[in-house]
C-alpha cells in the first residue's frame, strides 16, 4: 500500500526533578546541600530519509514518545538526559498541526532534520538554592512537562512535471516510455492507484524529474474519486502536462476535459493555475486520414488564446514523445529550479503546557479549599517542617494569588485551609 498521508501523535520527554540532600561525610561539618539538578527531557526530532518514499509506517505506529529526564542525584550529580525520539521520514514529507492545520516544517530542501518539539528542562537540585541567609534549602525545583502534540503528515512528491489527465488516457505509457519507471498498465479506469516518479534523461546533463499523477475527475477537489488523495503532489510542479485521449475513445470530450481538471485545480489552490501548462494530444495514431487534422485545429482554437502548446504524441508508438520532452525541457530550463518548500505558518516554540488553574473555594464557613496540579508539585518537593521551607510555600501562595482570593472570600484568622493532604489554620 502507498501511504501519502498520515496522523500522529507526538510527545517530548518530561524534565527529571531536581533533588535534595545534605553533604554528610566524616570530619567534614556543615557540608550543606548538595542535591544535583535533573536531567532534561528527550526531544522529538524529524530526519529525511533517502531511503523511504511513503508514510507506511505511520499506519502501524501512531504514537511516539521522547523518554523522561532522571532526577538529580547526591552529591551533586546531574540526572541523566533522557533520550531523544527520531522520526524517519521520506523527503518531500510536510508536517502539520492537526488542530489548526498550519506547516510547522517542511521536510525539504535544507531542512533536513529538525527538531520538532523541545524536552522539559529538568529541576535544579537544592543546591542552587543556597544563600548566605538561607544556608540549608530543603526544597528543589521540580522538571518541566514534555509538550505533546498531534501531527498531520503529507507526502507531497518532489517533481518538475506532473502528468495530469483523466483515467485511461496513457500517463503511465508516456512515463514508462520516456523514464526508467515501471508503472502497472493496464486498460481499465484507475489502473495508477499512486504516483509514481521518472527521471528523464535528454543527454548533456540535461533531464528533469517527472511524475504520474493519477485520475483526477470531476470533483476531485471535493474528495470524489481517488483524485482528491493525490492532488497535493501537483503543488511542488514546475509544469503542468495535460495528458488527453484526443480520439475520444472513451466517449468524452478531450477539450472539456482539460478545463475540468482546471477547474478541480483551481478549487484546491487556485495558485495551482499560475504553474505553466502543455497539452499531450495523446492516441493520435487512432485517427483515420484527416479526422487528426480537424481535431487539433479545434484545440488550438480553444486554447491558443491561454497560450497553452499543444503536442501531438502516440504513446503506444512513442511518435512525438521525443518533442514533447524537449519542450517541457525548453520550459524548464527559463524556471527556478530551486526545489518549492512550504514556508513555516506554526511556531511550535511557543507552545506552552497548560496547568489546570487553581480552585480556591469556600466549602463552609470557617473552611476553605485550595486544589491544583501547582499545589500538588510545590507540596511533593517543599518541605514543610522546615521554617526556611515553609516560609518559600507561603511565599508560593502569595505570587499565585492564593492568600488575596481568599482574602476576597472572606477568610478570617483562625479559619481552616485544606491544601491536598494538609490543612493549617490561616493567621497574617
Amino acid at each position: 500500500m502507498f501511504a501519502d498521508s498520515a496522523k500522529i501523535y507526538v510527545k517530548s520527554g518530561n524534565g527529571g526533578n531536581g533533588h535534595v540532600s545534605f553533604r554528610r561525610e566524616l570530619f567534614v561539618a556543615a557540608g550543606g546541600p548538595d542535591g544535583g539538578d535533573g536531567g532534561d527531557g528527550g526531544d522529538v526530532i524529524f530526519v529525511v530519509d533517502k531511503n523511504i518514499n511513503t508514510l507506511n509506517e505511520f499506519r502501524y505506529v501512531r504514537k511516539y514518545y521522547a523518554k523522561d529526564g532522571d532526577e538529580g542525584g547526591k552529591k551533586r550529580c546531574h540526572g541523566k538526559d533522557g533520550d531523544d525520539i527520531i522520526i524517519r521520514v521520506p523527503e518531500g514529507t510536510v508536517v502539520k498541526d492537526a488542530d489548526s492545520g498550519k506547516v510547522i516544517v517542511d521536510m525539504s530542501g535544507n531542512n533536513q532534520r529538525e527538531v520538532i518539539l523541545k524536552g522539559g528542562r529538568g529541576g535544579k537540585g537544592n543546591m542552587n538554592f543556597a544563600t548566605p541567609t538561607m544556608q540549608v534549602p530543603t526544597y528543589a525545583q521540580p522538571g518541566k512537562k514534555g509538550i505533546e502534540l498531534t501531527l498531520i503528515l503529507e507526502l507531497k512528491l518532489i517533481a518538475d512535471v506532473g502528468l495530469v489527465g483523466y483515467p485511461n488516457v496513457g500517463k503511465s505509457t508516456i512515463l514508462s516510455r520516456c523514464t526508467n519507471a515501471k508503472p502497472k498498465i493496464a486498460n481499465y479506469h484507475f489502473t495508477t492507484l499512486h504516483p509514481n516518479l521518472g527521471v528523464v534523461d535528454l543527454g548533456g546533463g540535461s533531464g528533469f524529474v517527472i511524475a504520474d499523477i493519477p485520475g483526477l475527475i470531476d470533483g476531485a477537489s471535493e474528495g470524489i474519486g481517488l483524485g482528491h488523495q493525490f492532488l497535493r503532489h501537483i503543488e511542488r510542479t514546475r509544469v503542468i502536462v495535460h495528458v488527453v485521449d484526443i480520439s475520444g475513445s472513451e466517449g468524452r470530450d478531450p477539450i472539456q476535459d482539460i478545463k475540468s481538471i482546471n477547474k478541480e485545480l483551481e478549487s484546491y489552490n487556485p495558485e495551482l493555475l499560475k504553474i505553466p501548462q502543455i497539452i499531450a494530444a495523446n492516441k493520435m495514431d487512432l485517427f483515420y486520414g484527416d479526422e487528426a487534422d480537424e481535431k487539433l485545429k479545434e484545440f488550438h482554437k480553444a486554447f491558443d488564446e491561454e497560450n497553452i502548446a499543444i503536442y501531438p504524441i502516440s504513446a503506444v508508438s512513442g511518435k512525438g514523445i521525443k518533442e514533447l520532452l524537449y519542450a517541457v525541457n525548453d520550459i524548464l530550463k527559463t524556471l527556478d529550479r530551486t526545489p518549492v518548500v512550504f514556508h513555516k505558518e506554526f511556531d511550535v516554540s511557543e507552545l506552552t503546557i497548560e496547568e489546570s488553574p487553581l480552585e480556591i473555594i469556600k466549602v463552609k464557613e470557617g473552611e476553605y479549599l485550595v486544589k491544583g496540579a501547582k499545589i500538588d508539585k510545590m507540596l511533593g518537593y517543599t518541605n514543610l517542617d522546615d521554617e526556611k521551607g515553609f516560609a518559600f510555600f507561603q511565599k508560593f501562595l502569595r505570587d499565585q494569588g492564593v492568600i488575596t482570593r481568599l482574602e476576597e472570600l472572606g477568610i478570617e484568622e483562625g479559619d481552616l485551609v485544606n491544601l491536598g493532604d494538609i490543612s493549617f489554620d490561616y493567621y497574617k
